[in-house]
């Protein structure tokens, strides 16, 4: 299947948004959306945006007051940590720039304070158990096997403001053409 994506389309970036191919056979990656916090000669990681666990931050983090806010499942890989990502800096005052005001990490101490004095705005917030990761040219190797559609540089407003469960379809929307057309692509082309 020929994509008409620009010449870069084998290329990735920390901050760019992976986008599953309609019918990627890895169970743990079907219609995912992955943010790309880091992409190098040594691999790469990201977390699945998408994929909502019933799991809540208080039932996994000590000190979590009753903050009911559920995790996401950030990937396969160490579901027995979390990792946030926000953009929120001058609440935080650390973490990571990943692109376009939206930060990895932070003062994971000042993280429970603001939890447990109700200052967090939780929308400005998203939390994971585990990471998505690749191996040195793991990513590459998918890339060019059009396992993924790469996303260039997403704003804050589209990764914390949109439905979780909408983003897949409405980022293969935006990019037009084929892709538009995959995005309405059933679940199961049986049943079509």
């Amino acid at each position: 299947m020929d994509y008409f994506l620009p010449k870069n389309e084998f290329k990735a970036e920390r901050g760019d948004l992976l986008i599953s191919e309609p019918f990627l056979p890895d169970p743990n990656f079907e219609r995912t959306v992955i943010l790309l916090c880091e992409h190098d000669e040594h691999g790469s990681f990201g977390f699945v945006l998408n994929k909502q666990s019933t799991v809540e931050f208080q039932e996994v983090i000590e000190g979590g007051a009753d903050f009911s806010e559920k995790l996401f499942i950030g990937g396969p890989v160490q579901q027995d940590t979390l990792h946030f990502i926000h953009r929120a800096p001058d609440q935080m005052e650390s973490g990571k720039e990943i692109v376009n005001g939206i930060y990895w990490g932070g003062d994971f101490e000042r993280l429970l304070s603001l939890i447990n004095t109700k200052q967090l705005n939780v929308a400005d917030y998203r939390f994971f158990l585990g990471y998505s990761g690749w191996s040195e040219g793991q990513l590459e190797n998918e890339l060019k096997a059009k396992s993924w559609i790469v996303y260039k540089q997403p704003t804050a407003e589209k990764l914390f403001d949109l439905d979780p469960e909408k983003l897949w379809k409405e980022a293969l929307k935006e990019l037009g053409g084929k892709f538009k057309m995959f995005s309405n692509y059933p679940e199961d082309p049986r049943l079509n």
